[in-house]
């Protein structure tokens, strides 16, 4: 198929873009990547009258750190983010969920941003952004707000940006010292979306206990899941086979996944579940300068 006819816009700054928004609102699509919307207009799932092509605002394409954060333009490529040596320092769980998106024809064209204000729950740095408590940084001709992970993604394939508003930020947390990370998924077919897409990072204290814990899984519901109960239950013990074991076992009281062709909900329980048990033990395995 074909996308049904539209007009097609270029803004020259930001400022341009998001006056655009301002005047037509619902009307319009914006065209970042162009990953996710192209087939969208293509099978006619998005009919805009508008499509606002941001591609050339390189305002927007950078990668920075500031205040304990990786800020991130919305601009910015997969692939900047996956060959990024300053990520592979300070997010090293976000570069290791770049390298899992799709192809790399995909990460060459796919923007951060992009990936975010699309909202697919079974997409990998939706879970990431969850799992570490980010932030993503919303413009319009108005106001500038961030709004927490726990508050954009609202259901499948919504989120909190309004019509005439643009993402143009996500922030991930700098992981701390002693923090092991772990991006785990499982896809029938590599490049194909995941099924379920699990993100942790565990950080030890000086007695080898965890400190902290944030796990999120994604695919298992209408938005990435963060598994609160489970970091609280393991915080403070002693990294185990049999710690993890037990808490990836109540995963599947949290969980709400639909079942598809791939799977029924039960089968996207037990996966869940077992990717949660292997990413907390890698994590682990992976602290860097660990006590003794």
């Amino acid at each position: 198929m074909k996308p049904s006819h539209f007009h097609y816009l270029r803004p020259q700054s930001l400022e341009e873009a998001l006056e655009m928004l301002q005047a037509y609102g619902e009307d319009a699509k914006v065209l970042a990547g162009g990953q996710s919307l192209i087939p969208l207009l293509n099978m006619r799932l998005a009919t805009p009258k508008y499509i606002i092509d941001i591609g050339g605002l390189d305002e927007l394409r950078y990668i920075r750190e500031a205040e304990g954060q990786v800020r991130i333009g919305a601009l910015t490529r997969h692939v900047d983010v996956e060959k990024s040596g300053r990520i592979a320092e300070a997010c090293p769980l976000l570069g290791a969920a770049v390298q899992r998106i799709g192809h790399s024809q995909i990460r060459n064209r796919g923007t951060v941003g992009g990936s975010i204000a699309h909202g697919d729950a079974s997409a990998e740095l939706p879970c990431v952004l969850a799992a570490l408590r980010g932030e993503v940084r919303i413009q319009s001709t108005t106001e500038t707000r961030v709004a927490a992970a726990d508050t954009f993604f609202l259901t499948y394939m919504m989120t909190d940006v309004q019509p005439t508003e643009l993402v143009t930020e996500v922030r991930f947390p700098v992981l701390p010292a002693h923090t092991g990370w772990s991006f785990q998924e499982f896809a029938r077919r590599h490049g194909d979306f995941a099924m379920v897409t699990v993100a942790a990072a565990i950080t030890l204290d000086g007695s080898n206990r965890i400190a902290k814990a944030q796990v999120a899984v994604g695919g298992a519901g209408p938005v990435p899941t963060v598994l609160t109960d489970l970091e609280e239950a393991i915080v403070g013990e002693e990294p185990s086979s049999a710690l993890f074991e037990s808490a990836a076992a109540q995963v599947g009281d949290v969980l709400e996944p639909d079942g598809d062709l791939h799977g029924t909900p039960e089968y996207r329980v037990q996966l869940a579940q077992s990717l949660v048990r292997r990413a907390l033990d890698d994590a682990t395995s992976k602290v860097g300068g660990a006590f003794v």
